[in-house]
């Protein structure tokens, strides 16, 4: 007679063989990417997505700013000059008339532009000098990484102070694209070093690995295992540190202005608003707020995201 318990532990493991079979049909899971771990990661941080939120809120104003505001940055009403915030303007007026809430918005403009760009040379001129220091070694490492020290040694205040007040002599106009350009290029003269250091270590520790190795072994030739192989693997700290410069370049556009060598008029940026306002401060504190805030949440959401950034592209913090 047949055992019912045999025949139970019987039907139990069948559905257990059948459950492994088709596992073992449905075939192996695909291993995900540092990417994609690092964006999963990401969407359940909520301090990266407030502060992916309020850049994307900074880059719509920047380009469309007659979105926000419904006059332009000239406007001027002397009659109203100094008036404090009130619902006709949302920042009041300055001493010269001006409306601070249309100036803060067209202001967002020039001074993206500036960190946007300074930070692409920054990263772009520093990045290749950094891999091919990292990749070749020896002496040209030795020769490239003492150049960084030295620009890495300028301050940079005075490092910038010397280089624009050379290219604007007195009494010399320049337009308002070849302000910004100069800013833009003093910016990352004097920061490139930093980016520079960071690829050259990514670059150390990647040349080391096999796959490189293999690729050497191969007959690659070295543009080949340079942006074939290194480059993909070591912007993960690049990126990282592109996004915090991001907004350390804006607080720096802000700095020269307020100090006359930067951005000036007839260019409308947060740090020239600033600089407007630095005499009227205790009479119309209005004037020096609400700009100063503006580069404040947009260098805060720039330092954020960059954390998170940084989080999620580490292995060690999983």
């Amino acid at each position: 007679m047949t055992d019912p318990n045999l025949v139970g532990g019987g039907g139990a493991d069948a559905a257990q063989l059948s459950h492994v079979d088709s596992s073992a049909d449905a075939g192996p899971k695909k291993p995900r990417s540092l990417w994609g771990d690092a964006w999963r990661q990401l969407r359940r941080k909520p301090t990266f997505v407030i502060s992916a939120l309020l850049i994307l809120l900074i880059v719509l104003i920047a380009i469309a700013p007659g979105l926000f505001s419904h006059r332009p940055a000239g406007y001027s009403d002397l009659a109203h000059a100094n008036e404090g915030p009130s619902a006709d303007a949302w920042f009041g007026y300055d001493n010269q008339g001006y409306d601070v809430y249309a100036r803060t918005i067209y202001g967002a403009r020039a001074s993206l532009l500036v960190g946007v760009f300074a930070t692409l040379l920054t990263v772009l001129f520093g990045s290749l000098i950094g891999i091919v220091a990292g990749y070749y070694g020896r002496i040209v490492d030795s020769l490239l990484s003492r150049l960084g020290d030295i620009f890495a040694g300028l301050p940079f205040v005075l490092g910038a102070i010397v280089i624009l007040t050379t290219f604007n002599a007195p009494g010399t106009n320049p337009g308002q694209v070849t302000i910004i350009v100069q800013v833009v290029c003093s910016i990352a003269v004097l920061t490139w070093p930093v980016a520079m250091r960071i690829m050259r270590s990514a670059t150390l520790v990647a040349k080391q690995l096999d796959y490189v190795k293999a690729a050497r072994a191969l007959g690659a030739s070295t543009p080949r295992i340079v942006f074939r192989h290194l480059l993909p693997n070591t912007l993960a700290p690049v990126l990282v540190y592109a996004t915090i410069a991001l907004g350390a370049a804006i607080g720096a556009e802000a700095t020269l202005a307020y100090l006359g060598i930067g951005v000036r008029p007839p260019v409308v940026s947060w740090g020239v608003m600033i600089s407007d306002a630095r005499d009227y401060f205790r009479a119309v504190p209005h004037m020096l707020l609400f700009p100063g805030a503006f580069v404040t949440i947009t260098v805060l959401a720039f330092v954020m995201l960059g954390d998170g950034i940084r989080d999620a592209l580490d292995p060690k913090s999983r």
